[in-house]
């Protein structure tokens, strides 16, 4: 399979090329990068590896769709439009969207669902808390996010009425129902991702700690060979690992 790899002078764009190499099974098709010709770069290519900025993924869906090119996106930070755009390129081409590509952090997604529905949040306070790099720009992370939207679906809650997002000030008892988000940032962490469930006289921590992006970028070459034969329509990594 040859591969076109966008961002490629990015820290993930990097790490892309080099599972690539790593892969028997997939070869490096093309780079792109800010200012050149995306059109030009899915020349010839069977697959395209995203990790950019959502203010790039309209114009890659285009030129993807026209050129029938299946899309494997790890871009996080994306708008509710921009989300909705990904979607609709879905209805022509086969396409791997997911917060995150590491087979650790796709089982921490399945533990966390699990978790929350034998626990619940009747007896059992929730808080998440990640941390990553300085360089990130969004917050939460797409993987922080990804977790949130699983217990919110799970202990039917909301992201907008019911996560809470640091506390500060005097600001009473902890409502039953709210679930604490908690984004931390420094040095050169990679990523680390914990689901905590608090009860009266127990607490059941799951915690997931990437120390290299290259469990990232193998995640999503092995995301890029799983879509190879697949229809058009919109997956993410659980589809790939077979974990729904």
């Amino acid at each position: 399979m040859k591969i076109l790899v966008t961002g490629k002078s990015g820290r993930m764009g990097q790490a892309n090329i080099q599972a690539i190499a790593e892969n028997p099974a997939t070869t490096l098709g093309a780079t792109h990068d800010t200012g050149e010709d995306i059109t030009s770069a899915l020349s010839g290519v069977d697959s395209v590896i995203d990790f950019t900025l959502p203010a790039f993924t309209g114009t890659l869906l285009e030129a993807a769709v026209a050129a029938g090119t299946p899309l494997v996106i790890g871009t996080t930070g994306h708008t509710d439009e921009e989300k909705a755009a990904i979607a609709k390129a879905a209805e022509t081409l086969p396409i791997v969207f997911a917060s995150n590509y590491s087979v650790g952090v796709n089982t921490l997604f399945h533990l966390t669902r699990k978790a929350a529905e034998i626990l619940g949040n009747d007896q059992f306070d929730i808080e998440v808390v990640e941390m990553h790099h300085h360089h990130k720009v969004d917050a939460p992370s797409g993987t922080a996010r990804t977790l949130l939207e699983v217990l919110n679906d799970v202990t039917e809650t909301s992201y907008e009425d019911d996560v809470v997002h640091g506390r500060v000030g005097n600001i009473g008892a902890r409502p039953k129902k709210e679930i604490g988000m908690h984004t931390l940032r420094g040095g050169d962490v990679v990523g680390d991702h914990t689901v905590m469930f608090a009860a009266d006289g127990e607490r059941v921590e799951l915690t997931h700690k990437a120390s290299s992006r290259m469990t990232f970028a193998s995640g999503a070459v092995r995301a890029a060979l799983w879509l190879a034969d697949k229809p058009a329509g919109l997956y993410d990594m659980q589809d790939v690992l077979g974990l729904k």
